[in-house]
């Protein structure tokens, strides 16, 4: 059976995690199948960012102060719930939310780990486009080495927008220019995007952590920065 048929029967059974075991109403079971809906559509612009799919989600999160893994009971191998971790320099900084100190870190890295990121560009897409796409870049990362945030917002957004280029860094850069103006719901959103391109990715985990501190959710914060040394410990180890 597709998922579309399903969603269209509202087939909650098969729709949701099984480790749910059926505890949510029909009427949170309704939004997250108009959600998934909204997902699977063929337009592109027709489909939710992770903005407002974080928007719509939340309030659908009975017991915010608790990660979803611990709500639903879910204990990772080997690990327990008091379990430390070391953070690396960076998720230092995140776990401090030390801006200035991310900010540095970031300013540093340049566009290193956008390296293995494929970017499958036509010729025509080359000639016609590559070069506004390049320049919005370029003047994005002038006005954020001159910590000029919101400048570095409009630049960014408009390299992102342009939709030639693929780039977790420009992802985590205005993530951080959203911090930087107090706007953690936008910069959860970015971080959240970093990752869905390049999933491990430490940093964008990190990022993620910074943002849920922002808003207050501090136990989901802290899984975000395990993930993030996780990964980085394991990145280093390959």
């Amino acid at each position: 059976m597709q998922a579309l048929d399903l969603i269209r029967g509202k087939n909650f059974s098969f729709l949701m995690d099984s480790c749910l075991e059926g505890h949510f109403s029909n009427d949170d079971g309704t939004e997250i199948v108009r959600l998934a809906s909204r997902c699977l559509q063929y337009e592109p612009r027709e489909r939710p960012n992770a903005k407002s799919l974080v928007t719509a989600l939340t309030p659908l999160q009975k017991e915010a102060s608790v990660p979803s893994q611990v709500l639903m009971g879910i204990l990772e191998e080997g690990a327990s719930s008091k379990e430390t971790v070391s953070l690396t320099p960076f998720g230092e900084a995140c776990s401090r939310r030390d801006l200035t100190a991310i900010y540095e870190i970031l300013e540093k890295v340049e566009y290193k780990d956008d390296e293995d990121v494929a970017n499958e560009l036509s010729f025509q897409m080359w000639t016609d486009q590559i070069q506004e796409t390049l320049n919005a870049k370029k003047h994005g990362d002038s006005a954020f080495r001159a910590k000029d945030y919101p400048t570095a917002i409009d630049y960014y957004t408009k390299f992102i927008d342009g939709g030639t280029m693929v780039s977790p860094t420009a992802y985590a850069r205005r993530c951080l220019c959203y911090l930087m103006n107090n706007m953690p719901q936008e910069a959860l959103g970015d971080a959240m995007q970093a990752q869905s391109i390049s999933p491990t990715w430490p940093t964008a985990f990190y990022l993620q952590a910074v943002a849920l501190f922002s808003l207050g959710m501090d136990n989901d914060a802290q899984e975000s920065l395990k993930d993030g040394t996780m990964l980085e410990s394991r990145n280093q180890r390959n």
